[in-house]
Order: C-alpha cells, then structure tokens, then sequence
C-alpha cells in the first residue's frame, strides 16, 4: 500500500507531532511515521514523566515540613508509596497520550505506526526523500511526499565501560523504569538530568552522590548559579564531586551494589551505592533511517541544517535533537514550525538559540536565558550586572522558599538585555517573561517598569532588572 500526502514526518516527538498541525493548519496533507507512541522521549521517557515524579518528591518533601507552616503531621504517619507515585505519573502520561491521538484525528493526520526508513529515488517517486514503514505485523507500507521532515529525536548517551546490562547501572530512561527506590544512587553527571535526579532521589529518601567531569556542575550555566545550586544541594546532604575522571576499568557491579573508581584533584576516591545513574547527555538518533539512501549530509553524529531547517538535500528538513541544536522539547516544537512554514513558501523568523530559555526542575528550580556573564564578555560585551536575593521579596518568605537569586546580564554601552539567570521558587514559569522581554527587545529599565502585583515572585525579576542601574528598591 501507498500513502501519498504533501508532507511526511518520521518520528511523533515534540518535533514531529507541532510539524504535522501546523501543516495541516496550512491546508497540507500530511503523514506521521513513530514506531513507538505518539509524544516520543519529551512524553514517555522524559520531560513529562520525570517532571511528574519531581512534582511528587516536591510534595513529599513539603508534607514533611508542614509543621513550619503550623500544619501538625502525626508522628509517623507520613511515609511514601512509590507504586502510587509511579501510578500518577503514568495517568499524566496516559491522559496527554490521548489528547495527542485527538489532536492527530482533529486535524486529519495520518498516523502510521511503524520503523520508517528514507528510501532512494524509485517508482514512487523520482528523488529520494519517500519512507518504507515496516509494520508490526511484518508488513510494508510506503509513505510518499514531496517533502520530509526527520524528527527522529535523540537518546542517552552512554559511557564506554561503564555498562552491566541495566542490572545497576542505568540511564534516564532505565532510572523512570525502577519500580523501587535504591537506598543509594551514585550519579555520573551533573547537567540538566544529573541535578535533576539528584533532587528528587533526595527528596525521595535516598543517598546521592552527584559526580561531575568539568570543574563545576552546570558547566553551560551561568558560574554563579552552578555555585549556588552545588551549596544548596550539599546543604541538603548530597554528596557532590566535580573534576572527577572515572576509570571505567575499575567498575565492579553486582548484588552488593556498585563501584567505580575515580580520580580527583584531592586524590583517588573509590564511588559507591546500590545503583548508578549515568546522565552524561543525549546523542542523535540518526543510524538505521535510511540516511544513505540520500544525499542528506552528517557530521559528527548530527544533521546539519540551515536557518530553515533544510539538510543537504533541500526538499529534506532535520527538527529538534538530531540537528545539533539546543536538545530541548521546545526548541524542537519551534525548528518543526519554522520548518513547516518555509516549506509552505511563508517567512518565519529563524531561531536564535540565545533566545531559547532553559529550565532546570530541581528544588530549587533553575531557569535562564540569553548568555551568561562569561559568554558575554567573551563576546566583546562590556557588561554591567543586577542580582536580587529571593530573601528581599516578601512571596519568598510567605512561601518558605527564600534561597536563590535573579541575576540580569545588560550591556553597558547600549543597555541591551543580554542574559538572565534564575535559581529558586518559581523559576521555569518567570522566565517566560524574560524570553518575552528578549523577542521584544526590551532593556532592563523598561523591563523594570511593567508593573507586578504585590506580593509575588515576579517582583525578583523586576527588582533585578533595576539593581542593573543601581536603582533596586527592595535590596
């Protein structure tokens, strides 16, 4: 069987699903290709899931601090269901599933379920760019387009070595798979999914150790916020170790648990716990597409692209994970857009990356946005700073979270805004104001004079942008 529609897309992630309604709100006929489930990584191994169960930790850990706030807790009556835990985050999942499918049948998508492979130029077609789908039940079905979007998303890098079959070691998506909880977790990496798990695991109970490779946690983060999160989560009794270089030669895993040697500036130090989580980032998912039956270029283990989105061969797109850029589920929804509407000859806007804010789900969380001050300065920028304390805004202190900063970055030849960084209560909604204030090209001043409710965490990001000129009220 044929399927012949204007645009084809392999792979139902984040990237996939936006790229296929908005072409069918353009008025194209339209076809997705997912092996697995519509949603992809960001919904069943990644973004949602692992926020959901963040949220639990966040809710436990706040159930037990209920007598500060004047709520009494029995003694002993507190305790944690996992099963019930992992139930709830598979009912978030299950429902946003079914919302997709809806979406898919609301604007007449086809949805093929099957492993789609790019094809040659062949009777179907006279150039490549067409996908064979094998089916589940063996059979195949050909799916041809006069355009191709590759969405086919990334997946957890692994460490060489470091590897027992997922026995006790683990990746991020082997982590959202336990049905019980370690006593001890040792976590190799400390980005965006290292802290990530690192908090709710603590959160949850359990003993982290958090092990880092550069000489900082959050190394693409702003110095001061990897500093400032490293404080807190040693404060709440993780372990955490940077400049480490694991010797994967050393690993020993078995009932006992697991353990790997590393070296350090201090010395040789010997890493142990029940299971080990390594979190060491995503790679494209690109081999076993079908890529050498094109012209489609690789490099690096990436697509390239231009400022639309098209590969090499220019009637073939490459969105979200596997093109190079910012490995993040909205970064991928706005390429599938960009991509979509300069096949249906429109002009969208290209996407800096600078101006894509970047969300952290930890306790506390952690957003930014622009470049940091060190990016900036490398840039020629001549910068001048504001940073207001959570501990100056009155939200902060009735909501119990007083820890952590808003910190501006502004050039100070022009005023230009150029970053802002956020670390405590609140932070991955408020930077949504900070992305609106970057598209409109605002200056802090004139950022500053929107006016917030009081109180509210709001109030840190105006009052920062202020400390910018030295003009803060509340600090």
């Amino acid at each position: 069987m044929t399927i012949e529609v204007d645009i084809a897309i392999l792979g139902g992630g984040p990237a996939g699903y936006t790229a296929a309604i908005r072409a069918a709100q353009l008025g194209k006929s339209v076809a997705v290709v997912e092996m697995e489930r519509l949603g992809g990584t960001c919904l069943h191994q990644g973004c949602i899931p692992s926020k959901s169960l963040l949220r639990s930790a966040e809710v436990y850990h706040t159930v037990r601090e209920a007598g500060a706030y004047g709520i009494l807790v029995e003694s002993g009556s507190i305790s944690l269901d996992y099963a019930k835990v992992l139930e709830r985050k598979q009912q978030t999942v299950d429902q946003l599933h079914r919302g997709l499918q809806s979406l898919m049948r609301k604007h007449g998508i086809q949805v093929v379920k099957g492993k789609g492979r790019v094809i040659g130029p062949s009777i179907f077609s006279p150039r490549s760019g067409s996908l064979a789908v094998e089916l589940a039940d063996g059979e195949m079905e050909n799916v041809v387009s006069k355009h191709l979007i590759l969405a086919t998303g990334s997946r957890p890098r692994k460490l060489a070595g470091l590897d027992d079959g997922g026995q006790r070691i683990m990746t991020s998506d082997d982590a959202l798979a336990m049905t019980e909880l370690p006593r001890s977790l040792l976590i190799l990496g400390g980005g965006v999914i290292g802290i990530e798990w690192a908090s709710m695991m603590n959160d949850f109970g359990v003993s982290v150790t958090l092990a880092e490779a550069a000489a900082r946690l959050l190394p693409g983060e702003d110095s001061e916020v990897s500093a400032e999160m490293e404080k807190l989560l040693t404060r709440r009794g993780v372990r955490v170790l940077t400049g480490i270089n694991v010797d994967a030669s050393s690993l020993s895993s078995g009932e006992a648990g697991v353990s790997v040697y590393a070296d350090t500036e201090a010395g040789r130090v010997q890493l142990e716990a029940e299971r080990m989580l390594v979190s060491v980032g995503r790679e494209a998912r690109i081999d076993g597409i079908g890529l050498e039956n094109t012209d489609v270029r690789t490099e690096h283990g990436i697509i390239p692209v231009n400022r639309m989105m098209q590969t090499s061969e220019p009637h073939i797109y490459a969105v979200g994970d596997l093109n190079g850029g910012l490995q993040l589920a909205h970064a991928a929804a706005h390429e599938a857009i960009i991509a979509v509407e300069h096949i249906c000859g429109l002009e969208p806007q290209p996407l800096e990356a600078h101006r894509i804010p970047r969300a952290i789900y930890s306790r506390p969380e952690i957003a930014s946005i622009g470049y940091t001050e060190y990016e900036a300065s490398k840039r020629g920028y001549a910068v001048k700073t504001g940073k207001l304390p959570f501990q100056a805004i009155g939200k902060a202190w009735v909501r119990g979270e007083t820890e952590g900063f808003v910190k501006v970055i502004a050039d100070r030849a022009t005023s230009d805004l150029l970053g802002v960084h956020i670390i405590g209560p609140g932070a991955t909604e408020m930077i949504s104001e900070a992305s609106l204030a970057g598209l409109l090209d605002a200056t802090p001043w004139e950022v500053s004079q929107a006016v917030r409710p009081h109180p509210s965490l709001s109030e840190a990001l105006g009052e920062a942008m202020l400390a910018v000129d030295g003009a803060a009220i509340a600090y």
